[in-house]
């Protein structure tokens, strides 16, 4: 059986875990935090970062989007993606746009649990713009279809649809509901699906700090 290294409520793991659910693919899931002296996760990833996939044959594979497309080529029933170029090229399109508004999130993320007189208030805006600038691409390429690209779930539902769970979790103030409203219904949409129930994420607290 695969076996996946995750941290809570990374998005990243978070795509995975849909996408191996999503495609009927068995696995366990062991929850690490990458940084704890414990970790195993050097011995898999030489980045030591999550998520990792552990092979049967004990090799890994790391990096989520790598991990989605080694997925999408080894186990290509049901296709994540869509049969044409065009759709494809849109799907990893969102993907890039959705993996940024998360990278901008966690940098804003541990920049506000610096000392208060050693945060950088234009480094914290240059983040922010980019997650605001990245949820109106999303919602633009959205639109009111019931799926964000073409006529069937695939790998941008997954993608915009753990952006937003993430936000729910890290940045509840931020009120990209109200000012995306097709996302919003978008995303209430995909969390009922057993693959998005069975993964929401929840905050670790290690020492005084929720991650």
């Amino acid at each position: 059986m695969l076996r996946l290294i995750s941290a809570t409520p990374s998005p990243y793991a978070r795509k995975v875990r849909i996408a191996l659910a999503e495609k009927s693919i068995p696995f366990e899931l062991i929850t690490e935090v990458p940084w704890d002296s414990t970790t195993a996760t050097p011995a898999y990833n030489p980045l030591e970062k999550l998520p990792v996939l552990i092979m049967e044959d004990g090799s890994a594979i790391y990096e989520s989007r790598f991990i989605l497309e080694y997925l999408e080529a080894k186990y290509p029933a049901p296709p994540l993606l869509p049969p044409d170029i065009d759709g494809r090229l849109a799907a990893r399109h969102a993907e890039v746009l959705a993996d940024g508004v998360c990278d901008a999130c966690v940098l804003l993320f541990w920049e506000r649990h610096r000392p208060a007189g050693q945060q950088s208030e234009p480094w914290m805006a240059r983040q922010q713009r980019k997650v605001d600038g990245g949820l109106a691409a999303l919602a633009g390429i959205a639109g009111d279809r019931e799926w964000a690209i073409g006529d069937a779930f695939g790998l941008a539902d997954i993608v915009i649809g753990t952006m937003l769970g993430y936000l729910s979790v890290r940045f509840a103030a931020l009120p990209w509901r109200r000012r995306h409203p097709n996302l919003a219904m978008l995303s209430d949409r995909l969390e009922q699906r057993p693959s998005f129930r069975d993964s929401v994420p929840y905050p670790q607290i290690i020492g005084d700090t929720v991650v």
